[in-house]
């Protein structure tokens, strides 16, 4: 992994501290502008904006060039200071953003919202225009989340599985062909073999995981831990003994779930209901 480079001697405004840090990055890998914009799928004008200062990016941005120049934290940490926003980017966050990256193995729980890593464009739109947001900063954000896929891209991704709640895959979106395409998107990544999503019925009943989505890392020094998180807030926990209480229940609601060939059958059923409706 890169060593970090220390602050002294270059810029100290935060700002252009950030927009030199990443044109270095850049032209230190070799890659143009444009390269960089289709290794990563964004328009690669918003990196040539952000090396001259003009934007910051958003921190789904800063997370994915962070992951690709093998820095994990770096630019993120860079960008905080630049933003100036300590309440929106709390430390614990920004902790768990580098870890992922580092992860080499991820589990997820889903309460009501697919997990940004198998959203598509249309999904991410609706879901975030629903959270509030318009304009350019929606277009922003949903690019940054097309761009967190980035992490189960290439022969190294991480495997993931993840558990989704059927409230998950029985609210739509309003455009029933967007919500089509989630579906076929979401059957297609079932079928990678690093990739595991179960379903879990209602009718399992109550559980430990009903409150707040949850996502468990693996580091590749082996121990694992979690992050939390609901609309309002989330936190890291590492403390060995929470999170081994919070894998254990884990277990118990994967234990409850339909086994991945299962919940790829319900998520064909879906979308085969979905294609045969008359009114979509």
């Amino acid at each position: 992994m890169p060593q970090r480079r220390v602050v002294t001697g270059r810029s100290q405004e935060p700002r252009q501290r950030f927009a030199e840090e990443l044109r270095t990055l850049r032209r230190t890998s070799g890659m143009s502008l444009r390269q960089l914009g289709e290794r990563l799928g964004w328009d690669w004008s918003l990196f040539g904006k952000m090396e001259k200062g003009e934007t910051l990016g958003s921190p789904e941005v800063v997370q994915a060039l962070d992951t690709h120049y093998k820095t994990p934290g770096l630019l993120l940490a860079l960008w905080e200071l630049a933003a100036g926003d300590h309440t929106q980017f709390r430390e614990r966050y920004r902790r768990y953003m580098a870890l992922e990256a580092e992860a080499v193995s991820l589990w997820h729980f889903a309460v009501s919202v697919l997990p940004g890593l198998l959203q598509t464009p249309g999904y991410a739109r609706e879901v975030l225009t629903a959270g509030g947001l318009r304009g350019n900063e929606l277009d922003q954000q949903v690019e940054a989340r097309m761009g967190r896929r980035e992490l189960l891209q290439g022969e190294d991704a991480p495997p993931f599985r993840t558990i989704l709640s059927e409230a998950v895959l029985r609210t739509p979106l309003r455009d029933a062909g967007e919500w089509r395409a989630q579906l076929e998107h979401l059957a297609e990544m079932a079928e990678r073999p690093d990739v595991a999503v179960q379903v879990l019925l209602h009718s399992a009943g109550v559980h430990g995981l009903m409150s707040a989505d949850m996502w468990y890392l693996l580091l590749p020094e082996g121990r694992t831990v979690a992050y939390t998180e609901n609309g309002y807030q989330g936190e890291l926990i590492e403390e060995a003994g929470p999170v081994v209480r919070l894998q254990k229940t884990y277990d118990a609601v994967r234990d409850l779930a339909l086994h991945p060939a299962e919940s790829r059958k319900f998520i064909g059923q879906m979308l085969e209901e979905v294609t045969c409706d008359p009114l979509t």
